[in-house]
């Protein structure tokens, strides 16, 4: 038997073929462009993913025994304004979990609805990311196009609705839209009514590993496929990340770096940071979580590598960096604005400390530094609340490079534990999926039996004291440059 994930990301889709023992038979990837039309804004043609999705599983299936093919799963880009008329006809470009153009509708919910009023109906702050805001700008911005809204979705549910023809939403990924009562697990109407739509503009609402339906006749015939594959609801993809890494159950803790980094931590039971510095949302394995989400992460290594540096080589540019805990060079990775735990579309990055004797690889080491040091922000905001962290898993496409992986162990001073299979919101995909074709009991069940350690790196105690003054260093520097940010 076989189970497909599928990992809707930000610059390219990547598919997963897995066995019934958990075991990766095949992978695909597909890349596609962002569209940056001004300074800060971020959006996406949802035709891309479906191209790219249909490259990728053509070469995904080719020469296996598809009538093995069981179940898909998808986890994908969270937060994403998809916008259908009466026909399911895109209405504009996708704007996406990175934008920031929202800035003002954002801080009108946060002030005029206020923050108390936000967190009791969903669990959540406004944040210039989230869906409601996008939503708020559009129905100001683009009336005309407003009006022909009939039904709101989030990406991955455009890719569950191009497989399946149904609107549906998970509850981890409807969590980050400010729509979403993530206590209640429920669509909040009072939130429906403040940005002007109604509950029937918005997909029905799953629980991850539920089946959303079958692949249609289309959809089956194109790839040759049988109309019995179930399709599951899926997950936003730092969920579906951390059901891929086994992060199911009370107590757990995942750090992911891809585009954006978070921390992720799981609960049985539900709760909000008093200080809104961490989301509150539901979890893919039916309980809950706390996540904090810098908005860049390893896109500010891609981008000091292939921008500024001009090189693919990444692993060749950290070789021989050893002053770990001695860098006088600092970078903030605020390129696209920051949400945990400053909440600040205006914030950009920086580097800070360069004298005449700075190397590249002073620089380098600093953004790899820098992004860990915002990772604690988001540990420190859970600490904060009592939350013990002594342990994570760490995974992402940073989380390949050994170097990061021992910076982020002394920067956060805990043991880091590496997944053997290492694919994020795919793998995931593939849980959920196996879980939905009723192959196994539950999403925890098939951890348990698919899940397994492969790498464990220890922190050091003197690299980790080191790295506490260092980030105390780099703590002063965001209020230093706040005001310089916005214009002041």
């Amino acid at each position: 038997m076989f189970y497909i994930g599928i990992d809707l990301g930000t610059s390219g889709v990547k598919l997963l073929l897995v066995d019934e023992k958990g075991e990766i038979i095949r992978d695909a990837t597909r890349e596609y462009p962002l569209e940056f039309p001004n300074p800060g804004w971020s959006q996406q043609a949802p035709s891309l993913w479906l191209d790219g999705t249909s490259e990728a599983l053509d070469e995904l299936l080719e020469g296996i025994d598809k009538s093995q093919v069981r179940a898909i799963g998808v986890g994908g880009q969270m937060h994403g304004l998809v916008v259908l008329d009466e026909n399911d006809n895109v209405i504009r470009p996708a704007i996406l979990w990175n934008d920031g153009r929202t800035s003002e509708e954002t801080a009108w919910l946060n002030s005029e609805i206020g923050l108390a009023r936000l967190t009791e109906l969903t669990g959540n702050i406004a944040f210039a990311g989230f869906t409601a805001p996008k939503l708020l700008w559009m129905k100001k911005n683009e009336p005309e196009l407003f009006a022909k809204i009939s039904k709101i979705m989030l990406p991955k549910d455009y890719l569950v609705y191009w497989l399946t023809g149904a609107h549906s939403c998970d509850m981890s990924d409807a969590s980050g839209m400010l729509l979403f009562d993530v206590k209640g697990r429920c669509w909040s109407k009072e939130m429906l009514d403040i940005c002007g739509v109604s509950e029937s503009q918005m997909p029905k609402l799953y629980e991850s590993a539920d089946a959303v339906g079958k692949l249609t006749a289309d959809i089956a015939a194109r790839f040759g496929l049988s109309t019995d594959v179930v399709v599951c609801a899926g997950a936003g993809d730092n969920a579906a990340a951390a059901v891929g890494c086994g992060i199911v159950g009370d107590g757990r803790c995942n750090i992911s770096l891809g585009t954006s980094g978070t921390v992720f931590i799981t609960s049985d039971s539900f709760s909000v940071d008093p200080n809104n510095a961490l989301h509150s949302f539901a979890h893919a394995d039916g309980a809950y979580h706390q996540m904090g989400c810098i908005l860049s992460a390893a896109s500010c290594n891609k981008w000091w590598m292939d921008e500024i540096v001009g090189t693919k080589n990444y692993a060749a540019e950290q070789e021989g960096i050893d002053n770990l805990g001695e860098n006088n060079v600092f970078y903030l990775p605020y390129l696209m604005g920051e949400r945990s735990p400053h909440n600040d579309t205006d914030a950009r990055g920086a580097f800070v400390g360069m004298s005449m004797d700075s190397t590249r690889k002073d620089m380098t080491l600093a953004v790899l530094e820098g992004v860990a040091f915002a990772i604690r922000d988001c540990v420190e905001a859970a600490r904060a609340q009592g939350i013990k962290i002594d342990e994570s898993m760490i995974c992402g496409g940073g989380a390949k490079s050994p170097l990061w992986k021992k910076i982020f162990a002394n920067v956060l001073g805990i043991r880091l534990t590496i997944p053997k299979t290492e694919q994020g919101p795919s793998y995931g995909g593939a849980i959920l999926a196996a879980v939905a074709a009723g192959d196994f009991a539950s999403v925890q069940d098939c951890c348990a039996k698919w899940v397994t350690i492969s790498e464990v790196v220890e922190p050091d105690a003197e690299l980790t004291a080191k790295y506490e003054k260092q980030y105390r260093r780099w703590h002063t520097l965001y209020p230093a440059l706040k005001g310089f940010f916005k214009g002041e």
